[in-house]
């Protein structure tokens, strides 16, 4: 946050602006600097069903969520978003997950959507939306929890039309 102080001076102010008068203190702590270069995300081909379906849930996502903001994103979609640092990444019209199983272990539901949930990678975690009709993934460091996930869900569930979950194929 950044707090702007301006002294105005006019007839009947009351000072003749030759600053002798008090000045004001600003303190407290510096921001962390936050990572401004865009995330690099790789994406599929776009569908026509992404095509169809995505605009919907971008025009919706927010610019800041569980407190992270969102950050610039380098891909050749337009179905990208990402928040914070590190980033989360959303993908909309993501690939279907490897070894998705209709009905398997890894399938968790939260506030109307069934997320398939990749964790072989010891540094992120995977939630693929697999009961739309675009498969919807949200890359979430391993170092954070799923608080983004939960507060996506509901947008993701309102504007992707929902479809029965499909077996990776």
């Amino acid at each position: 946050m950044l707090l702007v102080l301006i002294r105005l001076f006019g007839p009947g102010s009351g000072d003749d602006g030759s600053g002798d008068g008090p000045v004001a203190d600003v303190s407290g702590a510096t921001p962390s600097q936050r990572d401004d270069s865009p995330v690099e995300v790789e994406t599929p081909e776009i569908t026509p069903e992404a095509d169809a379906a995505c605009p919907a849930l971008m025009s919706q996502l927010p610019l800041e969520v569980v407190g992270e903001t969102s950050r610039r994103v380098d891909s050749d979609s337009p179905y990208v978003y990402a928040w914070g640092d590190p980033a989360s990444v959303l993908v909309c019209g993501a690939d279907a997950p490897a070894g998705f199983v209709v009905g398997g272990p890894q399938l968790i539901e939260i506030n109307g959507v069934q997320w398939f949930v990749d964790t072989t990678d010891p540094t992120v975690n995977v939630f693929t939306g697999v009961d739309r009709t675009v498969p919807v993934q949200i890359s979430v460091p391993s170092s954070t929890d799923a608080a983004l996930v939960t507060a996506l869900s509901p947008t993701i569930a309102a504007t992707i039309p929902f479809t029965e979950p499909q077996p990776a194929g």
